[in-house]
């Protein structure tokens, strides 16, 4: 241990499209909305995380709020880096230093993230102090999280569904074998919910509405054990340009759905066909494991257990699955090294 090495935090970091989670000390301590709210006039940033959500949808010309990652990957570079170091100052541990510390990092990224959206990451994270910055793929900081021994050789598959990307992998020996990333996840869901309200209803609902809907009413499957009970939802009419409100049942919403999960479906498929038959027979006996946001939408694993034929289990704690198995990785960086990226 280093004289100085007083002087360096280690920090886990879940760096989604939705939501921003952060580790130190093994615990979560900061779980927040991927968005920030920018004064157009200054290009100050007013609010981040929760207070910014509050404000989506309700700010003035001279506001504009704005998720600087898209589809698991830095859009908006300038935002994401002033966002990601906001929230590593909130962390409480760090807010009493008299200075701020050089971090060591451990950042997980989507496996089909580029060269160029790679170095996004890495270079936004140098720019808040990170010192030692290591980079690991969605899918496997999921396995770990989800409790999965990866280095054994035997074939696990992981689904993580998130906010902007859907990460399909088949995981043996500390290595991704086959895997497939799509660009349908939580945030095409609430696209396709503000679709079918506008053409079914006539009525126009925002982003946090239909995220609303989402989490209250949204369903894969009609067979549900227990249905939800139907909710109303306030919009503005189309037609008459007035508010109105409506009622939405979880049958609906199978049908706004059923387009996009059909296309996660085609894309699990694909993975499977393209395993070795090997660790096919591993999967076979193992089944599937989900993690992320979106595997929480009611019936989802019942219907991607049909269409499989595999057993489906959902972890235990979904949402914080990935940043678990980031702080696990940065607590035994050298058993990992083979996983992470430099």
């Amino acid at each position: 241990m280093g004289f100085f090495d007083f002087l360096t935090e280690e920090i886990a970091i879940d760096l989604g499209t939705a939501n921003t989670l952060i580790i130190h000390n093994d615990r979560v301590v900061i779980d927040s909305p991927s968005i920030v709210a920018i004064d157009r006039t200054t290009r100050r940033i007013i609010a981040v995380g929760r207070e910014a959500r509050l404000m989506q949808g309700k700010t003035h010309p001279n506001i504009t709020t704005v998720r600087p990652l898209k589809d698991g990957v830095i859009a908006d570079f300038d935002a994401s880096e002033q966002m990601i170091g906001m929230l590593i100052k909130s962390i409480p541990a760090l807010r009493k230093r008299f200075f701020s510390p050089s971090l060591r990092m451990v950042v997980c990224i989507p496996s089909g993230i580029t060269e160029v959206e790679t170095r996004a990451v890495r270079e936004s994270c140098e720019r808040v102090n990170g010192k030692d910055i290591y980079l690991v793929h969605e899918p496997m900081a999921a396995a770990i999280g989800i409790g999965l021994d990866i280095m054994q050789p035997k074939g696990n598959m992981i689904i993580d569904i998130g906010g902007g990307t859907t990460e399909i992998a088949v995981i043996a020996l500390g290595g991704i074998v086959c895997d497939k990333s799509v660009k349908i996840a939580g945030d095409i869901f609430n696209s396709d919910i503000v679709h079918y309200m506008r053409t079914q209803h006539n009525l126009y609902v925002g982003e946090s509405t239909a995220e609303n809907i989402k989490m209250t009413v949204g369903a894969a499957t009609e067979d549900l054990d227990a249905p939800p009970d139907d909710i109303m939802v306030q919009g503005r009419d189309l037609l008459t340009g007035k508010p109105k409100q409506v009622q939405v049942s979880y049958r609906e919403m199978v049908k706004a759905l059923d387009k996009s999960i059909l296309r996660i479906e085609d894309a699990i498929m694909e993975t499977l066909s393209q395993t070795p038959p090997e660790l096919a027979a591993d999967i076979y006996n193992t089944g599937i494991y989900m993690a992320g946001g979106g595997s929480m939408l009611r019936g989802l694993d019942k219907r991607i257990s049909m269409k499989t034929d595999l057993p489906v289990y959902v972890a235990e704690d979904p949402l914080r699955a990935v940043v678990r198995g980031t702080g696990i990785t940065l607590k035994n960086i050298n058993k990992f090294r083979s996983i992470l990226l430099k």
